[in-house]
């Protein structure tokens, strides 16, 4: 099936006689027995409930993996998925991560004995690798600097050394990028962004290409408890059945947008991989089909740049994305606040750069809303 009609009918499982068109919520954290040793498929919510199942086996499809688990957050995947590795473990990660990733990293893994190197190329990912690195960790686009690493090189990299590549694909979804398909061996969402899509249910899910590594991740799923309830996998799964129009809707309005402000002469620098003037355009065409529907641009001084988070209407001060409201987000104080300042100021985050998730309104009242909000 083409990825669209997997975004609507998922794993296409009937899990009830009725004919719903809709997966039910399978409101129930236990399911009984036929008899002794007999099961139904399904004992005990934390080990499997219908609902997340049909969530899990449609992102998976999506991706093109062997098999997902699903979280009740990004955050309790990415901790989840950090359960692979033991002390003395080493991982080496693109250096432009989101704020809690690397949060998670410093301060909960390396507490556990996981050592972390960064770096900011795909040359630079190769010479971090030491005799304990275990796996490579990217983001691609980056979050918040919207830099794009060339996933089927850093595969090369970590085949030849033997590591895991791992990379967090919640900002272009499987509908515009599919890691798997280039060499990664797990891919991380936040499902709470686009998958998701309507800023109203927390969600995270790791798929893996190898079904060993996916019942690994399963029992850890199992054990340490922090999986998605039914209500919101229902919720996710709703959000993805217009993944597809949504994606094509944010890109094709992103592009508007970044165009504009890149004419602004409040602005200094806009960051869009849909730009042919963006560095790593010839990747992106490459490795995707898209260019999602996120910008990071910078203005000339920090004045402005809170100027236009206190005085946007439309668009809205908050942090996450993906979802069909359009947010704007200041990195510093808000995703990346946690990040040392130094390391933050020489990845370019720093109190003049905004990023904003596009959203689902037209084009012209948010270069609008915009324009005021500079003017004010």
């Amino acid at each position: 099936m083409e990825i669209e009609t997997i975004c609507i009918h998922g794993n296409n499982k009937r899990y009830d006689t009725t004919g719903a068109i809709c997966v039910p919520i399978f409101a129930s954290a236990t399911f009984a027995h036929p008899g002794v040793g007999q099961s139904t498929g399904f004992d005990y919510s934390r080990i499997q409930n219908p609902t997340r199942e049909h969530l899990e086996q449609t992102v998976a499809s999506l991706e093109g993996g062997a098999g997902a688990v699903a979280f009740s957050s990004g955050m309790g995947a990415a901790s989840a998925l950090m359960e692979l590795f033991s002390s003395g473990d080493h991982i080496v990660a693109s250096d432009d991560l989101y704020g809690g990733t690397y949060h998670l990293f410093e301060k909960i893994s390396a507490k556990n004995g996981v050592t972390f190197s960064y770096a900011d190329t795909t040359s630079g990912l190769a010479k971090a690798i030491t005799p304990a690195t275990k796996a490579i960790f990217i983001e691609t686009p980056t979050n918040p600097m919207m830099q794009v690493i060339d996933i089927a090189a850093v595969a090369e990299i970590a085949k030849k050394h033997g590591l895991l590549l791992i990379v967090d694909n919640t900002f272009l979804t499987p509908y515009f990028q599919r890691p798997l398909s280039l060499g990664a061996d797990i891919v991380l969402h936040s499902g709470t962004k686009y998958l998701g899509g309507h800023n109203d249910a927390l969600a995270g899910v790791l798929v893996a290409k190898d079904e060993d590594i996916c019942q690994h991740l399963r029992l850890i799923a199992k054990m340490t408890g922090a999986v998605l309830s039914p209500f919101d996998s229902y919720l996710i799964i709703r959000g993805i059945k217009t993944l597809a129009v949504r994606m094509e809707r944010q890109q094709e309005t992103a592009k508007k947008v970044a165009n504009w402000l890149a004419e602004q002469k409040e602005v200094s620098t806009v960051h869009y991989i849909g730009l042919e003037s963006h560095p790593s355009y010839e990747i992106s065409l490459r490795q995707s089909k898209g260019f999602g529907g996120m910008i990071s641009f910078s203005l000339y001084d920090e004045e402005t740049a809170i100027k236009v988070l206190e005085h946007v209407k439309i668009i809205q001060y908050a942090e996450s994305l993906g979802g069909v409201e359009s947010l704007i987000t200041y990195p510093t104080h808000q995703t990346h606040k946690d990040i040392p300042e130094d390391i933050r100021i020489a990845r370019g985050i720093d109190s003049k750069l905004l990023r904003l998730s596009i959203g689902l309104e037209s084009a012209s009242d948010l270069i609008s809303d915009l324009q005021q909000a500079l003017e004010a």
